[in-house]
This record gives C-alpha cells, structure tokens and sequence, in this order.
C-alpha cells in the first residue's frame, strides 16, 4: 500500500463513473486509498485487475484493463480504460472508464 500511495500526489483526485455507491470523486490519497479498500472488501478479496497495454505519454497515461470480482454470488469481468494525469512523477489524477458503467453500478451496489 505504501508504494501505491507513493505514486499518488497529495492532492490527486480518481473520478469513478457511474451512479452506485462507489461512483463520485475520491479527493486526495487517503480517499483513494479508502475506494480500493472498499472494492477488496465488497469483494471479499476477490477483486483483481489484469493490465493489457500501457500508452505513455509526458502528461497522461493511458491503462487498458481487465477487471473482475465475485460478490454475494454473482460474477463480474469486463474491460476497462484508466487515464492517469501526470505532474512531477505523480498522478495528479485518474478518469476510470468500465464498459458498461451500468453493470459495474449494479455489481457493486
């Protein structure tokens, strides 16, 4: 955790879609921090990511993902895109994008 959080600026926000329970802006680290704790918890450990490509640029990264998880007996996989803002080495801030927002609501609410 302390690696992940090293990567993060202080005042970095991670934007997540959609309008469930987990959707809105997570302000600063420890919020963010708070947000991939709730999915591991909702999740019950189960939720995990598999990164497929990387585009770099000097100002914004772009990742391409696989997420899936298992709660209250139900499964969900499904591809995703993370834009990440850059300032001096930190994420400054993250746009995540699911495929289909309305069945992310759905799962995680």
């Amino acid at each position: 955790m302390e690696t992940l959080m090293g990567l993060f600026a202080d005042d970095a926000v991670y934007h997540v879609g959609g309008s469930g329970g987990l959707a809105g802006d997570k302000q600063g680290k420890q919020a963010i921090m708070a947000y991939f704790g709730e999915l591991f918890t909702l999740s019950g450990g189960t939720a995990k990511v598999e990164l497929q490509d990387v585009i770099a640029g000097n100002r914004h990264t772009v990742s391409v993902q696989t997420a899936e998880a298992q709660r209250n007996g139900k499964s969900m996989q499904q591809n995703g895109v993370l834009v990440f803002t850059l300032r001096d080495g930190k994420v400054t801030e993250v746009r995540e994008f699911q495929e289909d927002t309305a069945k992310a609501t759905d799962f995680w609410s």
